[in-house]
């Protein structure tokens, strides 16, 4: 088998055989770590910086290796340093790099720090800048969906439970409970964004170090809140990647059930809701298809996020202190959960934006499945009935419906008086389903008043 680059030989001073070609390529890391290229650099300035300031470089020292990353970074984003397969990953790549640009003096940057540290702050630096990300493009969606719930305010339709009609609720209220979800989703990164703002550097392998290093210096610099109280944990953690994939995961489980959502509403059964061509496509074979392919694709992309978590629930579980090269391969499942997810909330909201629902077809389903059968039943109650009692006549009018083939309201009343003598003329207002949303006056219900409270409140604090 052929043999690595001479190169290669960095870190392999004490070994006798160079490593066989499939072993490089089997433990190379570089062509998924070579994404963190920034967040390397800056941590590498940040801990050089620092070691002159506590006297284990001098001030030129410092300067002349700063330079020299600020140099590769620039190489890097233009295409001028190609990080190639060859390479083992991307610490010793920018390391051999800075010796190739600026001599032996290369060689110090790697003074009083491991891999093993630097690899779990380059990937804590690079959450901090993904969860940011991923908060603003919660707030655009759930921006969307209040813009989207305003604007059809007054719509009533079918709510439903089991997937069966149940009662009318306003399309507003359906949507604005997907805010509410994202809100915890944006509640939970935010956490997860405070645990993990600690810097593992100065751990060192998993030790610590001899040299005096000021960690709260690095830590700040960096715009951590602290380093990390033990060595050991700072480097063997995964903690923050898998409390982030969980809360990238319930994120994408709300986005699924949107998205589901929106596929059964744009079929002609439903009709609900269309999807302009912006974000539909069509058949191969059929010309007449109009396919919600972007919804089924977040569905879909759902179990790539789900999966990411379980990557990295099973690279850490019996794993013994501190390091192990196991820990390697939480790069994959890191990058895919928050790109996913990223790209996903993207999708959702062009997809709200290019929606429309049809507020006919909602209400015409309105006229179907009885959905004013609770309205009923509190109807009898508020006229003296205990509300199992009202439950039953309820119950059994509905039925008789069903075997008449009509709809509560279409009931003469002598009819619906042989079911209760409690039911007056006024029941007909009772089983109007436009009327029904407007009779709820709980908090956070479905009324109309309720709705736009919601609406307002969400404008607010969303800048809207």
């Amino acid at each position: 088998m052929s043999e690595q680059p001479e190169k290669q030989e960095l870190i392999r001073e004490r070994f006798t055989k160079p490593l066989t070609e499939i072993a490089h390529r089997f433990s190379s890391s570089i062509a998924l770590d070579k994404k963190l290229y920034r967040e390397d650099i800056a941590g590498s300035i940040a801990h050089v910086t620092m070691l002159a300031s506590v006297g284990v470089l001098s001030n030129s020292e410092s300067d002349v290796i700063a330079s020299g990353l600020r140099e590769i970074e620039e190489e890097i984003a233009n295409g001028a340093f190609v990080l190639d397969d060859h390479l083992e990953d991307i610490h010793l790549a920018i390391e051999q790099r800075l010796t190739e640009k600026i001599g032996a003096l290369g060689g110090k940057l790697h003074t009083g720090r491991s891999r093993n540290d630097q690899v779990a702050l380059d990937e804590r630096i690079y959450l901090k800048r993904a969860i940011a990300n991923l908060l603003n493009i919660l707030r655009e969606l759930q921006s969307a969906l209040v813009t989207k719930a305003e604007e059809n305010l007054g719509t009533v339709m079918p709510g439903y439970t089991h997937m069966q009609r149940a009662q009318p609720v306003l399309l507003s209220h359906h949507l604005l409970a997907y805010v509410e979800m994202l809100e915890r989703d944006h509640s939970r990164l935010s956490d997860a964004a405070k645990r993990l703002n600690f810097s593992p550097l100065g751990s060192a392998a998993f030790a610590g170090t001899p040299y005096p290093l000021d960690r709260a210096e690095v830590a700040n610099a960096l715009g951590f809140d602290g380093a990390l109280r033990n060595s050991i944990d700072g480097v063997s953690d995964r903690d923050y990647l898998i409390e982030v994939a969980s809360a990238c995961s319930i994120a994408m489980m709300h986005l699924s059930r949107f998205a589901e959502e929106l596929v059964i509403w744009s079929t002609k059964e439903f009709g609900f809701v269309q999807m302009s061509d912006a974000v539909t496509t069509g058949s191969s074979i059929m010309p007449q298809k109009k396919n919600p392919d972007m919804a089924e694709l977040v569905r879909g992309k759902t179990g790539r996020v789900y999966g990411a978590l379980f990557n990295l629930l099973t690279i850490m579980k019996s794993l013994p202190l501190a390091y192990n090269r196991d820990m390697q391969e939480d790069k994959q499942p890191m990058f895919d959960a928050i790109e996913t997810t990223a790209d996903c909330l993207q999708m959702m909201r062009v997809l709200v934006e290019e929606s429309t629902f049809s507020k006919e077809r909602m209400q015409e389903a309105l006229r179907d499945g009885h959905l004013t059968a609770t309205d009923l039943a509190d109807y009898l109650v508020l006229k003296g009935a205990t509300f199992r009692e009202a439950h039953g006549v309820t119950g059994r009018l509905v039925g008789y419906c069903d075997s008449a083939d009509k709809q509560l309201w279409e009931i003469d009343l002598a009819v619906l008086k042989e079911f209760s003598s409690l039911i007056d003329p006024d029941i007909y207002d009772a089983l109007d389903p436009i009327k029904s949303v407007d009779r709820k006056q709980s908090s956070g219900s479905t009324a109309t008043n309720e709705v736009r409270s919601q609406i307002d409140r969400w404008k607010l604090s969303l800048q809207l």
